[in-house]
């Protein structure tokens, strides 16, 4: 079993930064894919960003390309995103995901979920 904790949310205003962390651990495997979804109040989870294992590519939803950077401590298992130029649209729960999957934009394909991080940027 594998247990991913995401801690860094909070209230900023719009073009704030902020950045979020998920630290995993028991059975985690450093070849997972790790990846960020985000769910709006009244909206489905929505793929943010992911990065595969160690040389494998990294992506990122269009709405924040250029705003936000996915990066990985293999070493610790842990997954990060640096949100910066915040807009009130980013407002939503953050989760961080982990699994043996290539289809790394699809939540279903996620093996492990933390349990969300709330992120709130006024306007």
């Amino acid at each position: 079993q594998v247990q991913l904790v995401e801690s860094g949310g909070g209230l900023v205003q719009a073009g704030d930064s902020l950045r979020l962390s998920c630290v995993g651990s028991g059975r985690t495997e450093s070849t997972y894919t790790m990846g960020w979804f985000r769910q709006a109040p009244g909206k489905e989870r929505e793929f943010v960003a992911a990065m595969q294992k160690p040389g494998g590519g990294t992506y990122y939803a269009d709405s924040v390309r250029g705003r936000f950077t996915i990066s990985r401590d293999n070493a610790k298992i842990a997954v990060y995103l640096q949100m910066n130029s915040l807009k009130s649209e980013d407002t939503a729960v953050y989760y961080c995901a982990a699994g043996a999957t290539v289809s790394w934009s699809t939540a279903g394909r996620y093996d492990y979920w933390g349990q969300g991080t709330q992120v709130t940027v006024s306007s």
